[in-house]
């Protein structure tokens, strides 16, 4: 049986309607919502978002999103799109029952792990992303995968937002907060990250701000150290060039020397479509970091 929803996405009844309201309340209240678009990402999606709810005390959601062409109202080629998608990646419902088989071997693996429901959004992702993360604080989504991953992440992102936590593309190891490296330079996009992130800064056991490439004045140093004050978080600042790497290169070099567990970055200069043409920092980032990526556009 299917429940159509306001927000344009249909949620199916996969256990009864008492376990699928409660899975969808849940994850419109959580802190952290981990958002499971694609099987391959699930695991490191729920590793992630699990321990950044836990380093704020707070609470952890998980939630599968996907188009669905049956419950969208779209263009008809967008349609044609979609149902072209199920010779490569299967059906809708085929996609979530492999999330539900990933999601409940992750549940298995920890008995306090018992109480935390899947939600399930299909149809029109856009708007299932828009129910699911409007009120929450910090959403943990894929940024590579199939096309609901890719789609979710630039909805997360761009059009909600939200401070967003990528896990790497070759999974999830752990300690999150160990050490969070900022990379810094004084432009909105980052100090909204940075004051967005604040709760899990706070948390963090040390915390290294990135000045790649300073002006001569010192300005990226002494703004990265006035908001650290401002924030009341504890945290060093180096300074580095890049030198003959590129600022993506330069970043990534420093957190593996430093032993990064974590990137915090105010994500992409300009808007989404100029980014695939110019690529940049942010897209390097996400390409090859090896340690989650946190960001807020």
């Amino acid at each position: 049986m299917n429940m159509a929803s306001a927000n344009g996405g249909t949620r199916e009844r996969t256990t009864t309607p008492v376990l699928a309201e409660e899975a969808h309340a849940s994850a419109i209240h959580a802190d952290v919502v981990a958002l499971l678009p694609d099987p391959a990402s699930a695991r490191a999606c729920l590793d992630v978002a699990e321990d950044a709810a836990r380093a704020i005390g707070g609470r952890m959601a998980a939630a599968h999103v996907g188009a669905d062409p049956e419950a969208m109202i779209a263009a008809p080629e967008e349609i044609d799109l979609q149902m072209l998608r199920d010779l490569e990646e299967g059906s809708p419902r085929e996609r979530l029952k492999h999330v539900e088989q990933s999601f409940e071997e992750w549940k298995r693996a920890r008995t306090d792990r018992e109480e935390i429901l899947l939600d399930d959004c299909r149809g029109d992702l856009v708007r299932c992303v828009t129910s699911l993360c409007h009120d929450t604080a910090l959403v943990v989504a894929p940024a590579h995968g199939n096309m609901d991953a890719r789609d979710a992440f630039h909805d997360v992102l761009f059009n909600e937002g939200k401070l967003v936590l990528v896990p790497a593309a070759a999974g999830y190891s752990g300690h999150l907060l160990r050490h969070v490296v900022i990379g810094w330079k004084p432009h909105a996009r980052a100090r909204d990250a940075v004051v967005a992130a604040r709760p899990w800064l706070a948390a963090a056991a040390r915390v290294t701000v990135l000045c790649v490439n300073d002006k001569p004045d010192g300005s990226y140093q002494h703004t990265a150290s006035e908001l650290l004050a401002q924030l009341g978080l504890k945290g060093g600042v180096v300074a580095m060039s890049s030198e003959n790497r590129s600022v993506g290169e330069a970043i990534l070099d420093f957190a593996g020397s430093a032993n990064a567990t974590c990137l915090l970055i105010g994500a992409f200069k300009h808007e989404y479509f100029l980014e695939l043409l110019l690529g940049h920092v942010t897209r390097y980032l996400l390409s090859y970091a090896a340690i989650p990526l946190m960001m807020k556009h």
